[in-house]
């Protein structure tokens, strides 16, 4: 890349890496409106079809750390280019899908070529922009990652609604064609390091651990957990990854993850909380939706609509944190975005099958506006007592920790509801009987009939809807302490240097 200072064509540049960018981060959660309709396309069940989810974000997740040797070995604009094309590809095979299967292996594709695309943009901002004009670019650059996942519903619902939701994956193909000719025209090729040494032996372990895991939480409710040898296996993969990765890494000359990241109060507290980010941001993502359209009649495109003040909180708190970072310190903003994340979970908790869509709205704005305090400077603190050296690798354990806290936590939380639903069904159950004094009500005892079979069908229907709305509920609760007990994290935490410059290279 040329020098910052030199750099031609920088706006252009800009534009066409944002254009690819913007396009991986939307299809973390474009599909999440869609998913009721995909489930009928795909003969899926309910806890299937959120596959569609987990199987992109743990493939980008998995990735994500290996780019910088890839980039290092092959260049990087002739990365940049194949991720664009093969993540172009994989959307139109993801839209021509004809079963679940053929949809979760597209998108594993989808993830394991998007999964450049963030670190890449980054890279390139970082070059072409000079050293005082390096926070505004990492501005430009967070706002893209944050609010791509949040508009991503909004955007689905509209393709959805006026088309099919084949066109969520469709829709990449004219962004892919702009941003691959962007790129191929103005973004210019770096020197090849072919001595890079990367350590495939740990990145192996780490991925045994991590797909195993996902798969077990992915399957395991369908399968009764440890009632089944299948989960039982996939839980021992998971836990011998783990345990060899963590002792190959104690000894290994070069590890995939060195010891002295985790060795830093800072780093080691961020990707705590940063897991905690990601379980809040995309478990409330995917829990929306359904509950919107299964429960409350919304259209498709009212469900996204309804959703998207979160983008708008979270580019509020955005500028105003880009304002405050150098002027308090950063752990007080963290401290308020995770008190107002919290809260927002609270609001949720308020839900009900009788409300309209003003509460939905209200604490969607305010938790976009707690995430938005949490981004950046969590961002900024991670890096900002470590070693230079050690902050390329770093980054990409950092997005690793985030997108693997998305996919456990949209697991966990539909797993609950299943759960939870299930039971307080059964518990309502329990509770009808013939001498019930709301079943002789005039307005409703011709609906509710226990003597017809009608009847029974239309209150089972209504219990179900009960229970579900309970189960949300009880799962907003479960964030909202998820999101309390991170609170203590804080004291993890150094105060971290200011300045602009800081706020740049911490996103690294």
């Amino acid at each position: 890349m040329p020098s910052s200072a030199s750099a031609p064509n920088r706006a252009l540049v800009t534009i066409s890496i944002m254009l690819a960018t913007i396009m991986q981060a939307l299809d973390t959660t474009i599909a999440n409106v869609a998913l009721p309709y995909m489930q009928g396309s795909l003969s899926a069940a309910q806890d299937q079809i959120t596959w569609v989810l987990t199987s992109y974000i743990v493939a980008a997740a998995i990735m994500t750390p290996v780019t910088g040797w890839i980039t290092g070995r092959l260049g990087l604009r002739r990365v940049f280019l194949v991720s664009i094309a093969g993540f172009t590809v994989a959307s139109m095979l993801c839209g021509s899908a004809a079963s679940l299967g053929q949809m979760v292996v597209f998108r594993l594709l989808q993830g394991l070529f998007g999964a450049a695309l963030v670190p890449l943009s980054q890279s390139v901002l970082l070059d072409i922009n000079p050293r005082e004009r390096q926070g505004q670019a990492m501005a430009i650059w967070g706002a893209g990652i944050m609010v791509g996942p949040i508009l991503g519903p909004t955007l689905g619902g509209w393709l959805t609604f006026n088309y099919n939701w084949r066109w969520v994956f469709y829709i990449n193909l004219p962004v892919g064609i702009l941003a691959f000719l962007g790129v191929l025209a103005f973004v210019r090729e770096t020197r090849r390091e072919r001595g890079l040494r990367f350590d495939f032996f740990g990145f192996a372990l780490l991925s045994l651990g991590v797909g195993a895991l996902q798969i077990m939480l992915d399957r395991g409710e369908q399968k009764d957990w440890f009632g089944s040898t299948e989960i039982l296996l996939e839980g021992a993969l998971a836990v011998i990854g783990f345990w060899m990765f963590a002792m190959w890494t104690g000894i290994a000359d070069r590890p995939f993850l060195r010891p002295a990241l985790l060795k830093d109060r800072n780093f080691f507290g961020s990707c705590n909380l940063i897991f905690v980010v990601g379980i809040i941001l995309y478990a409330t993502l995917a829990l929306l939706p359904p509950m919107l359209q299964d429960l409350m009649d919304y259209p498709v495109t009212t469900a996204g609509l309804v959703m998207m003040p979160r983008g708008i909180g979270t580019m509020i708190a955005m500028l105003a944190v880009g304002r405050l970072i150098s002027r308090i310190d950063v752990r007080l903003l963290l401290l308020a975005g995770l008190v107002i994340t919290a809260f927002s979970l609270y609001q949720m908790t308020g839900y009900s099958l009788t409300m309209d869509w003003w509460p939905i709205v209200t604490a969607g704005i305010v938790q976009g506006v707690g995430l938005g305090f949490l981004f950046v400077p969590l961002s900024t603190v991670a890096f900002a007592t470590l070693d230079p050296t050690l902050r390329p690798e770093a980054a990409g354990f950092f997005s690793l920790v985030r997108n693997i806290g998305g996919s456990i936590g949209i697991s966990a939380v539909e797993t609950l509801q299943d759960r939870l639903t299930q039971t307080v069904h059964a518990s309502l159950a329990t509770a009808v009987t013939p001498f019930s004094p709301a079943l002789h009500l005039p307005s409703i005892a011709h609906l509710w009939n226990l003597q017809t079979t009608a009847g029974m069908a239309a209150l089972n229907q209504e219990i179900s809807r009960q229970a579900a709305m309970i189960a949300y509920i009880d799962n907003f609760k479960f964030m909202m302490v998820a999101t309390l007990l991170a609170v203590p994290l804080l004291v993890l935490l150094r105060k971290a240097r200011r300045g602009g410059v800081e706020t740049g290279v911490a996103l690294e």
